[in-house]
């Protein structure tokens, strides 16, 4: 079991300690993570994340209904409880309130997701990374930047032509390949559709990528905030890293599911918070030192948090 978790946690570490160092030797900087990030996304990812759909039978996809259950109550829903709890039990602002709930709630799978789940899973780890990645991308961004446009309308910081609608935010998410890649992919395999596999060799050339330049730029970005720990940075990562995996696990547990699929929910609800949190957070210039602080002490302390999680459930 030492040797599984090493496996899938030391790739991680070492390469997050690289874009650390890269940062801190002034290699690289928030503009150029910005950019490595813009390739990832645009390109690695989806690549990855298509060659790996294309690759697993239509039986095996139809079987994960209960994964995709899982995954989307524990983001979905755990941002409309956290933004709840966050706005009106402890009366933040609209717009700090629906960060909060974004980096509570938000798993950066799409990043560490490949290194970690990969590892674990093989190709399969492409299902529980796109349901994530779906989830945040067609629900939990547009949500959270509905609300800022609302907070930030509210407190007259920028024009009512500049508002966001969710049917803009929705659209805009579709057209973005790490959405509409996987559900292309997906289409395929529902009809038994075969895709050359020199093809799809061809593409995880680049898609391989993912999680190493992933984990790179996250590294510069840990640090470039300067983290401040404090009691809400304290409790949200403990929200992040330990209460939302393991109320899906006893959820699991109690509705009886298979244990690889058990797995391979917590295990992607346990991945540290995204950071676009902290991108959204810069651009609306809102709480960008907490979500920072949240991000930088939620990714160190995966290590321990998903070593627990992996020892306990695989």
């Amino acid at each position: 079991m030492i040797a599984i978790i090493i496996g899938a946690l030391l790739p991680t570490v070492v390469t997050l300690m690289l874009g650390f160092l890269a940062g801190w030797h002034h290699d690289f900087d928030t503009k150029k993570a910005s950019v490595l990030n813009g390739m990832v996304m645009l390109y690695s990812l989806p690549l990855s994340l298509f060659a790996g759909m294309v690759g697993i039978s239509r039986d095996q996809i139809l079987s994960q209904g209960p994964l995709a259950f899982a995954i989307l109550l524990g983001m979905a829903g755990g941002y409309a409880i956290v933004f709840l709890i966050s706005r009106y039990l402890f009366r933040r602002d609209l717009r700090t309130a629906s960060l909060e709930a974004l980096t509570i709630s938000g798993p950066a799978a799409p990043y560490m997701g490949v290194a970690v789940l990969g590892h674990l899973f093989g190709n399969a780890c492409a299902i529980p990374i796109s349901i994530a990645s779906l989830v945040m991308n067609l629900i939990q961004i547009p949500a959270t930047l509905l609300l800022l446009s609302a907070g930030a309308a509210q407190e007259n910081k920028v024009p009512t032509t500049k508002q966001s609608s969710l049917r803009a935010n929705i659209l805009h998410a579709l057209r973005q390949p790490v959405v509409w890649a996987p559900m292309l992919a997906l289409v395929l395999v529902f009809f038994d559709l075969q895709f050359p596999e020199s093809i799809r060799e061809s593409l995880l050339l680049l898609g391989s990528a993912t999680g190493g330049v992933a984990l790179f730029a996250s590294g510069i970005v840990l640090y470039s905030f300067r983290a401040a720990f404090n009691s809400t940075v304290g409790v949200s990562v403990i929200a992040r890293n330990i209460a939302i995996p393991a109320a899906i696990w006893g959820l699991m547990a109690l509705l009886g599911m298979q244990k690889e699929i058990t797995q391979e929910a917590v295990l992607t609800l346990a991945i540290p918070t995204a950071s676009i949190a902290v991108i959204l957070a810069v651009e609306y210039q809102v709480a960008e030192k907490e979500m920072a602080s949240i991000l930088f002490f939620s990714t160190i302390l995966s290590v321990i948090t998903m070593g627990a999680f992996i020892w306990l459930t695989v």
